[in-house]
């Protein structure tokens, strides 16, 4: 795959990276590195993939990789503004806002499971990115389904 092939693959599916970075980071710099970073690794992984997978598929094992080791490097750190962020307007804002924040609080591969899960790939197509069977992704994304209720009712 050339230079420009795979700068158009990662056009098409940057929406997915942006997803995965917003679920691994709070604030705009950190997610816009992390982003650099999986396209880096991707581009790095690139002579490895041989299509035997969909590129998408792929892409969420490489991205999810990246995004769960940065975040175990990741130091937490406080930043003080002199002002209040805005609040969403919308309630739609707040509750797609909740479930991130609910999102967050899951462990790392409770993340990464329900993030494809709400992207809508199959049982089948989550367990080949995953690396577990099909039957425990649905044993798993049920007891992830229980946690995010518990957190969202809490």
């Amino acid at each position: 795959m050339n230079e420009t092939e795979f700068l158009a693959l990662i056009t098409q599916h940057q929406g997915i990276i942006a997803k995965i970075c917003r679920l691994y980071r709070d604030g705009k710099e950190d997610r816009e590195d992390l982003f650099q970073e999986i396209v880096y690794q991707l581009w790095k992984s690139v002579p490895g993939y041989k299509g035997r997978a969909g590129f998408s598929t792929w892409l969420y094992r490489v991205a999810l990789t990246t995004a769960i080791a940065a975040y175990r490097k990741k130091q937490p750190r406080i930043v003080y503004t002199a002002t209040l962020p805005e609040q969403a307007a919308s309630a739609e804002n707040a509750d797609q806002e909740q479930l991130l924040q609910a999102l967050k609080r899951l462990n790392d591969g409770e993340k990464a499971l329900i993030t494809l899960y709400l992207e809508d790939l199959s049982y089948r197509e989550i367990a080949a990115i995953t690396g577990i069977t099909e039957s425990n992704v649905g044993v798993k994304l049920n007891r992830i389904k229980q946690k995010i209720a518990k957190i969202w009712t809490h």
